[in-house]
This record gives C-alpha cells, sequence and structure tokens, in this order.
C-alpha cells in the first residue's frame, strides 16, 4: 500500500468536507481501517484451518465451514471499506473538474477574465448534489453491509460449539471455531463503529440541508427587504416632485396673470385717421 498517496488522498477529502465529514474520516481511518489492517486479519488468519470438527468424514469439514461461514469477515469489510471510501473520492474528483476547467477558462481568456467559479471547492451547484449523494451512498452501504452480516451468520457471533448436518456428513457434527471470543470482540467493534459512521453520516446530511435552507431563506428575505425599500421609496419620490412642481406651476400662473394685467394696461391706442 502505498502510504503517501492514501495520505494525499485523505488530506483532499478531509479539506473538502464538513465538520462532520471530518469526524466521519478520523472514525474511518482511525477505528475501522487501521483495527482491520492491524489486528482483524491477524485475528481471522487462516480461519478455515482452524475450524475443527470431530469427524474425518472426506468433504465433511469443508461443508460445515462453508455452512457457518459462507463469506469471510475480513473480506467482507474490506469490500465495505472501499465501497464507503469511494463516494468521497468522486467528491475530490469533481473538485478537481472545477479547478482544471477554471485552468483552461483562464488559459483562454487571460488571467484578468472573470472567473467560473468564486470558489472551486465551495459546496455550491453540481459539487453541493456530489456530495449530498455522496453521503446517501454511505448510507446504504454501512446499512447494507450490516444487514448482510446478520443475515449471513444469522446474528450468531461466533458460539464456541455449533453443529452441523449438512451432506456428506453422516450425522450431527460438532464442530469447534478458533477463537471464538476474540472474534466476537471485534466483530461487535466493527458492528458499532459502522453505526456510529452511519450516525455522523445522518447528521452531516442534516446539517448540509439546513445550512442550504437557511441560505435560501436568507437571500429570499433579502430580496423581499430590498424590493419593500424600493416601494416604499417610490412614493416619497412622487411627493418630492410635486413638491418641486406645484410652486413652479403657480410662479407660472402668477405670470400669466402678471402678464395679462400687463397686456390690458400697456396696449398702444390705436388712432384712425380719415383721410
Amino acid at each position: 500500500m502505498n502510504w503517501a498517496f492514501l495520505q494525499g488522498l485523505l488530506s483532499g477529502v478531509n479539506k473538502y468536507s464538513t465538520a462532520f465529514g471530518r469526524i466521519w474520516l478520523s472514525v474511518v481511518f482511525i477505528f475501522r481501517l487501521m483495527v482491520f489492517v492491524v489486528a482483524a486479519e491477524k485475528v481471522w488468519g487462516d480461519e478455515q484451518k482452524d475450524f475443527d470438527c470431530n469427524t474425518r468424514q472426506p468433504g465433511c469439514h469443508n461443508v460445515c465451514y462453508d455452512h457457518f461461514f459462507p463469506i469471510s469477515h475480513t473480506r467482507l469489510w474490506a469490500l465495505q471499506l472501499i465501497f464507503v471510501t469511494c463516494p468521497s473520492l468522486l467528491v475530490v474528483l469533481h473538485v478537481a473538474y472545477r479547478e482544471e476547467r477554471e485552468r483552461k477558462h483562464r488559459l483562454k481568456y487571460g488571467e484578468n477574465c472573470t472567473p467560473l467559479y468564486d470558489n472551486t471547492g465551495k459546496k455550491r451547484g453540481g459539487l453541493w448534489w456530489t456530495y449530498f449523494l455522496s453521503l446517501i451512498f454511505k448510507i446504504g452501504v454501512e446499512a447494507v453491509f450490516v444487514f448482510l452480516l446478520f443475515y449471513i451468520y444469522e446474528a450468531t457471533f461466533f458460539p464456541p460449539l455449533v453443529k452441523c448436518s449438512e451432506d456428506p456428513c453422516p450425522n450431527v457434527v460438532d464442530c469447534y471455531i478458533a477463537r471464538p471470543t476474540e472474534k466476537k470482540i471485534f466483530t461487535v467493534f466493527m458492528v458499532v463503529t459502522s453505526f456510529v459512521c452511519i450516525l455522523l453520516t445522518l447528521c452531516e446530511v442534516f446539517y448540509l440541508c439546513g445550512k442550504r435552507c437557511w441560505e435560501c431563506c436568507g437571500i429570499r428575505h433579502r430580496s423581499v427587504r430590498d424590493n419593500s425599500f424600493i416601494m416604499t421609496k417610490a412614493p416619497l419620490a412622487g411627493r418630492e416632485n410635486s413638491l418641486f412642481k406645484e410652486p413652479g406651476l403657480e410662479k407660472i400662473k402668477m405670470s400669466d396673470h402678471r402678464g395679462d394685467g400687463a397686456k390690458e394696461s400697456s396696449a398702444p391706442a390705436y388712432h384712425v385717421a380719415v383721410s
């Protein structure tokens, strides 16, 4: 495993996540991935070889082991970790796509052109939906794998003795699991961490939706306030114009009256000359 690549990948996921997403990433990396790599694989080891039955009937041992352990716990958890972390990589790829698009836009129109995005890592538009759908996918994957764990193993947390009556076993055969208590502890631990991750992801979904609704309500409130300000300002402007216009009209009327009087008083006398 290339730890430098993993570190860069996790730092990118952590950069574009919310507070709940960072906690979720810490839980997955420390309490699930590290425990899985360091302890879980060593605990299980070669579990088929350690599975012992009190019969030497050919094929009975393999059939009984396949009946009680159709899928190895370690391989099931490895698939779960892969499917859970893949949606976070989609968010990083979407941000990388935005950055590349912004770079090509600047190369085409110059460095002083209007940018396509205010912030390529800000969860707006398509990136918000990518992040939101990744959270829904994480919840679904966690729930499905927990259900499969209980459904496949029939909620039997490694009893020390299991009874098998599958063919070709001649009768009911007693089989023994190696280190059942230790395996039970690790199984319960992984199930609990899965539920914790589901809870954290649900909190992140509610936080993301609540923040988005709050921003939309704030934008709507500001637009309504601006419109009301314009509506209240318009009559004042009309009233102010009327204050300026009315005196002018009065002055015009007064000048007209004065002009008429002047015409009446200063009209020249016409004399008719009779020849």
